[in-house]
């Protein structure tokens, strides 16, 4: 969950137009997209929320010249400004072309400046499943987890979109949450799994607050979001195994676990910013 640095919540400021639809984003043609109210983001109404940008520019890297033969194995974001709400455009390129390992970028940009930076490891896969071996333990099925209405903490359009389920022992600090949206990435469009799934993972740095948000606590906005995959997840329900570290000099770490129904596949990291609001 992602503010620009230096910013507050200023909710009553003038919203941007936003299009219409059961959908975070209208494809506006060459590039080119306008969000909806669904991915307006939790610390300021006229920003869009970094989960479904993160998914925006990972829909845009999985159709940057796309080979069956590899899969991309690490998304790396880096959060240059506050995401504008409205129309934005992505570009694609090819940092690193490789016969076995390619490095590919995606640029969000909006109101004339870059907003978010994602490059992407993109690697030759092989037959492993002689020597495939996971360490990460599996978490709590949905079946034991409680329904968890995420917006009673937090602002935004984009909360309210999602399905969540909290598991037992959930706390300040450390907690484990399922997650889905039943809204298409892009209207008119088919995502892969693991797109929409890229598109849930941000929300982690609010799923097991250490201190509550708002005015007069503090804010705790990540700058960054790094996410590695040992396998492509599938289905539509993400998992996150959250834990989060407050160090003493106005730095923070949100750690997570990644699950899909079938298990673990990955991990996601986001520093922090520190600040009281």
């Amino acid at each position: 969950m992602t503010q620009q640095a230096g910013t507050s919540a200023p909710w009553a400021q003038e919203l941007p137009e936003l299009a219409v639809g059961d959908f975070y984003y209208e494809d506006l043609g060459g590039g080119r997209y306008r969000s909806t109210i669904h991915a307006q983001g939790a610390w300021n109404a006229h920003e869009q929320h970094m989960a479904p940008a993160s998914g925006i520019l990972a829909h845009a890297l999985a159709a940057h010249e796309p080979r069956p033969e590899m899969r991309i194995a690490r998304i790396g974001y880096e959060i240059l400004g506050l995401i504008h709400g409205g129309e934005f455009e992505v570009t694609t390129r090819t940092v690193r072309p490789g016969r076995t390992i390619e490095l590919i970028e995606a640029e969000l940009s909006a109101q004339g400046r870059p907003a978010v930076r994602a490059t992407a490891w993109r690697l030759i896969t092989a037959d492993t499943s002689a020597v495939a071996a996971v360490e990460d333990p599996r978490i709590p099925p949905r079946e034991e987890c409680e329904r968890w209405d995420g917006a009673t903490e937090w602002p935004g359009g984009y909360i309210r979109s999602l399905e969540m389920y909290q598991a037992p022992g959930h706390r300040s600090g450390s907690g484990t949450v399922w997650i889905r949206t039943a809204h298409p990435l892009v209207g008119g469009a088919q995502s892969p799994d693991w797109v929409r799934l890229i598109g849930l993972v941000d929300t982690a740095n609010g799923i097991a607050t250490r201190v509550p948000p708002g005015p007069g606590s503090w804010a705790f906005p990540n700058v960054d979001l790094q996410i590695h995959m040992y396998r492509e997840p599938r289905g539509e329900w993400l998992g996150i195994d959250n834990h989060v570290s407050f160090g003493a000099d106005g730095i923070g770490l949100t750690s997570s676990v990644l699950h899909d129904d079938d298990g673990p596949f990955g991990r996601a990291e986001q520093i922090l910013t520190l600040r009281r609001s």
